[in-house]
């Protein structure tokens, strides 16, 4: 594989914790939904921790890091963000990372 065919992911970790179960999933069961038909969404994983019964993770993969920083202003990210604000125990945790396949570490 040459550097022009590699293949670029954008990963987006986002952890929600919740004293309401039942509504928090109602709010991001819709968000995973709508994010998989954004621009530059490559896939959406809504996630239950099996160490933690009211934290959620949701794993969303982009084709570049653009489209990841471009979804955070969407208005399917905006409304899921004052949708859940009421329902979470802390704030959530965010994170963008780099992809990196076991190709790149040869």
């Amino acid at each position: 594989m040459t550097i022009e065919e590699t293949i670029e992911t954008t990963l987006l970790h986002l952890s929600f914790t919740t004293h309401n179960v039942k509504g928090l999933l109602a709010i991001l069961s819709k968000y995973v939904v709508m994010t998989r038909s954004e621009i530059g969404c490559k896939n959406v994983d809504l996630c239950g921790s099996f160490t933690e019964s009211n934290k959620f993770v949701i794993i969303e993969k982009w084709e570049s890091e653009i489209a990841a920083r471009r979804h955070f202003d969407s208005d399917v990210m905006v409304e899921m963000a004052k949708n859940c604000s009421d329902l979470l125990t802390k704030q959530p945790e965010i994170d963008l990372l780099e992809g990196i396949s076991a190709h790149d570490l040869a």
